[in-house]
Parts: structure tokens; C-alpha cells; sequence
């Protein structure tokens, strides 16, 4: 039996408990300062309120006043915070980590210093803990598509573990791995985890195509713009390649489960597919973000802010040609910039549809 400790009972990180239980793992579940309420309920009743499911027996739950407790003797750490919180749960780590530990993240996102140069989330949780101590542990992630219900209820998931030990990858794998939550392992750390990030940003596109029908008030399904939402994920298909080519991650691993997969169950729905149906629909992202979705935490459209933001300190800096990344370029402009939604088809897929006009002409 190994004994695993999540920090951050979101409803992913807590939907872990279900495969490690089922191999019949010690879970221990501690709340951050914002999960008090949930950590109670599961204390008094058993059930995670955003699941509503019952967790199983034998998950026990913390409150951060405990996490000390927790963290006791635990083989495996997962930080399962949201990406606006790596920083905080770094600090924490420094201080409960013990050496030999396997640290797994569930984070999705990406950092930018002022120059624009990007980094995985990962690496920002590892460097909030002293050097020392860091350099006694390991560091990996879970990416690719997965949705916290369906682990939760035993459906089929398929996930990849990255990091950069293919032993500590294989324990780990071994021990969430179950007939149902089925793993496979990646040494392209970089590739995977910038996969994770961007996915999120086109997401916020998943929902254009429907806020375009909202607009014109045409609801039916013979209206449904199928090519509008086919050309975007092509692009963003053709994006993600961009991306591994220039942070150095593996061709493979864009076209892959952490790629084009966690795209595709990303832009099924979710809030960040709400608030892109809000643009779509005409409504000014301010406003999308200020009186629509007030409160509602959007992790693709931080990440739009973060990457897109980047990506302009990057073409001035001459690292990245104008003409790439043009969907990422007009997520930003929308988010960022509260511009309207103007798709700008002539620069997609290479700008293949320019080239022939002036070739015409």
C-alpha cells in the first residue's frame, strides 16, 4: 500500500482518489484556505459537494491546519491547485516535502517572465521549494484529456504521465493505473505540459460556433456551423505543433493524448467554452468577465493572457515571426484587448488562401 497526500481538493485532484482507492492506496486529501467548506462536508458526510459523490472509504481529509499530519510518511505528493495558486503551493511544499518523495501536478497553465519567455508550471511549483530539498524529489505531471466526473464514476480515461524519470513515471503509473484509468508514460516533460496550457487557450474558441448562432438567434441544428468550429481546431491542430517547435517539446506528444485529444474533450464545454460562447455571441469580453462569468474562475482565459501576452514580447523580440500563431494572436485580442470576434481566416493553415489570391491576381 502507498500512501499518497493531495494538496487541493478541486474536483480533479479529489477525482484521483477513486483509481488510487480502487488499488487499495491511502489517500489523504488536504484542503487549501479556500476549500474549508468542502473539507467539512467531507469530514461530517463523506460527500465532495462539486462532485456530489461520496468519496471512498478511506480517504481522509484535512484541513491545512493538519497538513503536516498529512503529509507524514506519504510516498507520493500530488498538488492538485488551480494555476493561480502554484506559487502558494510551492511555499508549501517547502516546508512538508521529505526527500525521496514523487511529486505529481495536476496544474495545467504556463508562466511568462517580461521578456516573454514561457515556462511549465511544474518548474514554477519546484522552485518555490529550497534547492536542496528540490533536488531530492521528483517532479511529474498528469496530462492529457480526462474529466474529473468520469474518473470519478469508473469510466474509461486515458492520461499520460510526464516527467523526466522513466522509473519514477513507471511507479507512479502503476499506482493510479486500473482497468479503468488507463496510463501511459512520457519523458517529453516540456511538450506535454505546454500542451496542457494551450489547450485551454483554444478552448475558449470551442464556444464560438455556438455564440455566432446566439447572435443571428438560429438554434436549430441545421444551422450549426460545423466547418467554423472543424477550421478552428485544424488551426489550433497546426498551433500545437507550433508551439513544441518553438519551447521544444516532441511533434508526437502535440498530436497525441496531452495535444490534439485534451483539445478535443477541452472544447466539448466547460466554463471556458461558456465564456467563449459569450464572445461569440458579440458580448465584450469585459463584460463577459465583469457581469456574465463575475467570480467564475476561467484557467483558459488566464492562460490566454499569459501565452498571448508573451507571444507579443516574442515577435518584437524577432524569436517569433508575426505571421505565426494567428489564432493565438486573436484569442488574446478578445480577451485582452476586448476586441470583437473577426476571425481572420486569410492567415490560417500557413495563409495558403492569400497566397492563391495574389497568385490569381
Amino acid at each position: 500500500m502507498t500512501t499518497v497526500t493531495i494538496l487541493g481538493s478541486g474536483i480533479m485532484s479529489t477525482a484521483l482518489a477513486w483509481p488510487l482507492s480502487d488499488n487499495g492506496h491511502e489517500v489523504r486529501l488536504v484542503g487549501t484556505h479556500l476549500d474549508r467548506d468542502i473539507i467539512d462536508t467531507i469530514k461530517k458526510t463523506g460527500v465532495h459537494p462539486n462532485l456530489d459523490l461520496k468519496v471512498p472509504e478511506g480517504v481522509r481529509a484535512y484541513q491545512l491546519e493538519e497538513a503536516e499530519e498529512a503529509f507524514e510518511d506519504a510516498e507520493i505528493a500530488m498538488s492538485g491547485v488551480n494555476s493561480f495558486g502554484v506559487h502558494w503551493a510551492g511555499e508549501q511544499f517547502a516546508s512538508l516535502l521529505k526527500p525521496g518523495m514523487m511529486v505529481i501536478a495536476v496544474t495545467k497553465g504556463m508562466e511568462a517572465d517580461d521578456d516573454g519567455n514561457l515556462r511549465i508550471l511544474p518548474e514554477v511549483l519546484a522552485e518555490e521549494v529550497p534547492q536542496e530539498l528540490r533536488e531530492q524529489v521528483s517532479w511529474s505531471a498528469i496530462t492529457g484529456p480526462a474529466i474529473a466526473g468520469e474518473v470519478a464514476v469508473r469510466h474509461d480515461t486515458c492520461v499520460v504521465f510526464a516527467g523526466r524519470d522513466a522509473d519514477v513515471l513507471e511507479k507512479l503509473a502503476a499506482t493510479f493505473r486500473t482497468d479503468h484509468y488507463h496510463i501511459w508514460t512520457s519523458m517529453d516533460f516540456i511538450g506535454a505540459e505546454v500542451c496542457a496550457a494551450v489547450k485551454n487557450c483554444y478552448a475558449f474558441g470551442g464556444g464560438f460556433m455556438d455564440g455566432l448562432l446566439d447572435k443571428e438567434g438560429k438554434s436549430e441544428a441545421k444551422y450549426r456551423r460545423y466547418n467554423y468550429g472543424a477550421a478552428l481546431f485544424g488551426q489550433a491542430t497546426r498551433e500545437l505543433g507550433q508551439w513544441m517547435e518553438l519551447l521544444g517539446g516532441d511533434p508526437d506528444t502535440s498530436n497525441g493524448l496531452p495535444g490534439v485529444g485534451d483539445m478535443f474533450v477541452t472544447t466539448m464545454g466547460g466554463r471556458n467554452v461558456k465564456a467563449g460562447r459569450f464572445a461569440g455571441a458579440g458580448v465584450p469580453f469585459s463584460e463577459v468577465q465583469n457581469e456574465r462569468m463575475k467570480d467564475v474562475t476561467l484557467e483558459g482565459v488566464a492562460a490566454i493572457r499569459v501565452i498571448g501576452g508573451a507571444l507579443e514580447k516574442l515577435t518584437e523580440r524577432g524569436v517569433v515571426p508575426a505571421e505565426e500563431f494567428p489564432l493565438m494572436r486573436h484569442l488574446y485580442d478578445v480577451v485582452e484587448k476586448d476586441e470583437p470576434l473577426n476571425m481572420p481566416w486569410e492567415t490560417f493553415f500557413g495563409g495558403e488562401p492569400q497566397k492563391q489570391k495574389q497568385e490569381r491576381v
